[in-house]
């Protein structure tokens, strides 16, 4: 009688890990490849910014915006999957690690279908019929995923390229005649100042919408 080779049975918590670690290759795939398109999204940001051209220049900011948000939060959610497989209870987070590497397929999926490629990017900056529809597309589609401290993060870094472009130095906050530090109030003048900016943003999007569909 010959001898029968021992099967290993893969347990629930082998495959869990095999699948995380085959997201998160995947997932490192994409970042290296997302870099050359949010790169390219930058370079074409200057460029809109140089031409006086504020609207593509945001548009383009904004996607590249989107798609490092997209990776960064598919990156935290495995982390936090990792230390659950490693547990040594297991059974019991089980259904919750399931769920999380199924959510995380879903995530990797839209990266894949948004990441498009150079010739999209390229679209940004474009002025046919075709490129301003893709552009408009992609503005819509933005305008539902990205959260108002996206879009405020993402107004920041399109003042301080338009800076670097023009050569005009962003204004600085002012320190002379504001009172001493024992009379300022209890809430912080720049936390004040960053309710107000991401107030009035909020408005001029708001009003956005309303000329839109005007």
């Amino acid at each position: 009688m010959g001898n029968t080779p021992s099967t290993h049975k893969i347990s629930a918590q082998d495959k869990a890990i095999l699948d995380m670690k085959n997201q998160r290759d995947k997932l490192h795939q994409y970042q290296r490849r997302i870099a050359v398109l949010t790169d390219r999204e930058t370079a074409i940001a200057k460029e809109m910014l140089a031409k006086g051209d504020k609207k593509r220049a945001l548009l383009a900011l904004r996607r590249k915006k989107y798609q490092e948000s997209l990776l960064a939060k598919t990156d935290a959610q495995l982390e936090q999957l990792e230390k659950l497989t490693s547990s040594v209870e297991f059974a019991l987070v089980q259904k919750d690690v399931v769920f999380g590497l199924q959510q995380g397929t879903n995530v990797l999926n839209q990266i894949h279908k948004e990441m498009g490629g150079l010739d999209h990017v390229e679209k940004l900056m474009g002025e046919t019929a075709d490129a301003i529809a893709y552009q408009q597309e992609v503005s819509d589609m933005l305008g539902g995923m990205m959260s108002n401290q996206d879009e405020d993060e993402v107004e920041d870094e399109l003042a301080a390229l338009e800076a670097e472009v023009t050569g005009v130095p962003l204004p600085e906050v002012p320190t002379a005649g504001l009172p001493l530090k024992d009379s300022l109030p209890d809430v912080p003048r720049s936390e004040l100042s960053s309710k107000d900016r991401a107030k009035a943003r909020q408005r001029e999007r708001e009003e956005q919408q309303v000329a839109m569909l005007a």
